[in-house]
């Protein structure tokens, strides 16, 4: 894992809302505003931009969770602009504030962490998952 990032750096990411970003259960469109998971979905995108940076070769990033306060909505068609800053690497692990905007109006905010495995690591995880 390469260690090229200080405190405090950003990384972009922008998302025009589809229709199939919208709540949708079972089928069933809930509302036709960008569903909460889809914005979680591109924020743990936006905070993995470090995670393809950082990663060797022989390495993968893996989530280990995602925390966002859904704060206004935005509608099909709204350009959504993800900011992650990186908050801190503990050995493997690399963690990521971000902001969601559509122009200056904050839609969401939150934090994402994922670590970094090698191959090997990553072998043992899916054998435990599928041992089960």
């Amino acid at each position: 894992m390469k260690q090229i990032f200080k405190y405090g750096d950003t990384k972009e990411y922008y998302r025009v809302v589809a229709k199939g970003d919208v709540a949708k259960f079972n089928g069933v469109v809930v509302h036709p505003y960008y569903a909460t998971f889809a914005l979680a979905r591109d924020a743990e995108w936006t905070c993995r931009l470090f995670v393809l940076d950082m990663k060797e070769i022989e390495e993968e990033g893996i989530g280990t969770y995602v925390n966002i306060q859904h704060k206004a909505p935005a509608k099909i068609g709204d350009e959504v602009r993800f900011i992650a800053t990186l908050k801190s690497v503990n050995i493997n692990e690399v963690v990521c504030t971000f902001t969601a905007k559509v122009g200056n109006r904050l839609i969401a905010v939150g934090e994402t962490g994922q670590k970094i495995l090698d191959a090997d690591q990553l072998e043992s995880l899916e054998r435990t998952a599928n041992s089960g």
